[in-house]
């Protein structure tokens, strides 16, 4: 059901995305063509299919979330476009293609993100992809700035470069992970449960669980999957992380706890859902899958 669910929702996101492509003027098309082979060169799309997974799972329709699939995915292609270049993790390889900086040059690597970051914004508020009331918008953007910014995303990426070489213990190793990554797939879900127009407040607290226990397992997932895959099946550098000498859980915990730590998050994850009804089930299926892909 997932993968069905996944095309679907790829088809929607990618539609809505390459919309907000074209060049204002030709001075700008090698710019606007970095920004688009950034978004449009591949990727699994989990952040809008948690977008989409959550406003139906409240009730409403997977079109109303456009704004926000657009705006997170937006937010996360421009995180990898600067996690890439030379002064941070100097990757060649993303979604089994050269990186922004290899394909274009660093320079264009750095415009091309700082642009995506913006026009994620610009997407949450298009109204034809967001039909949300001002008031409602309003939360999305601060939830979605909050989240992106130094107290989220962009904080749990100085923490993990600060880290390298650091024996973190467990708390402080998910400290890292629930800003790195974590912060993103929460208001993810956020976002596309405001978009439904019937988010209530328990609805939410219940949602924020979810998306906290599969943020931190999809981290989990990723770091066994240094060690376990092959560049060929990840689509960028295998045990890079390992050779850059980062704290990861199979390195603190052992693969073995690692990976019953990944199905223990899966559980609390699906016991925050049981207040939904079937409505929730891609919810339920993307929680599982977090856990199960090899890429």
């Amino acid at each position: 059901m997932i993968a069905a669910y996944s095309a679907t929702s790829q088809a929607r996101v990618n539609a809505a995305l390459e919309t907000l492509f074209n060049p204002p003027s030709p001075e700008l098309a090698r710019l606007y063509d970095a920004m688009r082979y950034s978004v449009m060169n591949g990727g699994k799309r989990v952040r809008p299919l948690l977008a989409y997974a959550a406003c139906e799972a409240l009730g409403g329709k997977a079109e109303q979330a456009n704004g926000a699939a657009c705006a997170v995915e937006l937010i996360h292609a421009y995180s990898l476009v600067h996690d890439d270049l030379p002064a941070m993790d100097d990757d060649d390889l993303r979604r089994g293609q050269p990186t922004t900086h290899k394909k274009f040059d660093e320079a264009c690597a750095i415009l091309a993100g700082d642009g995506l970051q913006s026009l994620a914004f610009s997407a949450l508020l298009d109204p034809r992809l967001s039909t949300s009331d001002a008031e409602i918008l309003l939360q999305m953007v601060s939830a979605l700035a909050l989240a992106a910014g130094p107290a989220g995303m962009v904080g749990g990426q100085a923490i993990d470069l600060g880290s390298v070489g650091l024996k973190l213990d467990q708390k402080a190793l998910e400290y890292m992970h629930r800003h790195k990554t974590g912060a993103l797939i929460e208001v993810s879900v956020k976002l596309g449960a405001l978009a439904s127009g019937r988010a209530e407040k328990d609805e939410l607290k219940s949602l924020q669980t979810y998306a906290q226990a599969i943020g931190l397992a999809f981290q989990v997932q990723d770091d066994i999957l240094d060690v376990e895959s092959d560049t060929e099946t990840l689509g960028k550098r295998q045990g890079a992380d390992i050779a850059r000498d980062k704290p990861t859980y199979p390195a603190l915990l052992g693969l073995d706890a690692a990976k019953a730590y990944a199905l223990e998050l899966r559980d609390q994850a699906l016991h925050a859902l049981r207040p939904f009804d079937a409505a929730a089930e891609p919810l339920r299926d993307l929680a599982r899958y977090i856990v199960e892909r090899r890429s």
